[in-house]
């Protein structure tokens, strides 16, 4: 009879860690009323959700500030060539101030269960690009954040620049066009790709978890398409809906 309960509790174990993880995408913002992506409440919120992480964008101002925003435009000014002074005279919708990384980490610091999945956002030169990743690994350390981020970019230099800087650091590349076996080779620890991709390469799921990387999927806001990916043994998706898709 012991044995038995001890197979039930080992198969329970199993069965948790093989769950797919939630992450809010900008964080959790389609709530009602709603509130603003990339904003502070909306990381307040996904905190309140209890899932894995939420996600963010990072930028880099004319004058070296880092910021919070998915777009290269805030308010109609190009972020990359706005003082930072100029950029916050334009509230958010919600009418939040504009969020740097630094006030989003703080608030991120409060709720330490939720990962921060920290999107470093390709910029127009690879000078630039190695800027923004060295400044925004720098912040995280100094915050004492290393164990709670994550990081995810559509550049591939700036994804290997972080494992440059930052060996231990869990990075992952969002452009889907390498397989499993490239990534592993680049010396990434995984693949977060649209959900089109793994419709066109049905096996990569299967053949990055037989690697040891990472699988995460982008935007899934279909609970057909979340069923899909999680029948496939996906690790994680980020998702507009994670109130919806956490207890399914």
């Amino acid at each position: 009879m012991k044995n038995f309960i001890l197979g039930l509790a080992v198969l329970s174990t199993v069965s948790m860690k093989a769950q797919t993880q939630i992450i809010a995408h900008r964080g959790y913002w389609q709530t009602q009323p709603p509130t603003t992506e990339n904003s502070i409440k909306s990381l307040e919120n996904a905190q309140n959700l209890k899932i894995y992480g939420a996600e963010f964008d990072v930028r880099m101002t004319k004058d070296g500030v880092l910021v919070i925003n998915h777009d290269e435009h805030h308010a109609k000014m190009e972020i990359s060539e706005t003082t930072f002074k100029d950029l916050e005279k334009e509230k958010l919708s919600n009418g939040e101030n504009f969020p740097t990384l630094k006030d989003y980490l703080k608030q991120g610091k409060k709720d330490k269960s939720l990962k921060l999945i920290v999107e470093i956002k390709p910029d127009k030169t690879k000078e630039k690009e190695d800027e923004l990743t060295a400044k925004t690994i720098k912040m995280i350390k100094d915050m004492k954040l290393e164990s709670q981020s994550e990081f995810i970019s559509f550049s591939l230099n700036i994804c290997k620049e972080i494992k440059k800087l930052a060996p231990t650091f869990k990075v992952q590349y969002l452009n889907g066009e390498l397989s499993p076996e490239q990534i592993k080779k680049e010396g990434l620890d995984g693949i977060d790709y649209h959900y089109s991709i793994f419709d066109k390469n049905p096996t990569w799921i299967s053949e990055a978890k037989a690697l040891g990387l990472i699988t995460n999927s982008w935007t899934v806001n279909d609970a057909a398409v979340y069923d899909k990916l999680k029948a496939q043994g996906i690790g994680f998706i980020t998702t507009n809906i994670p109130d919806q898709l956490k207890n399914k």
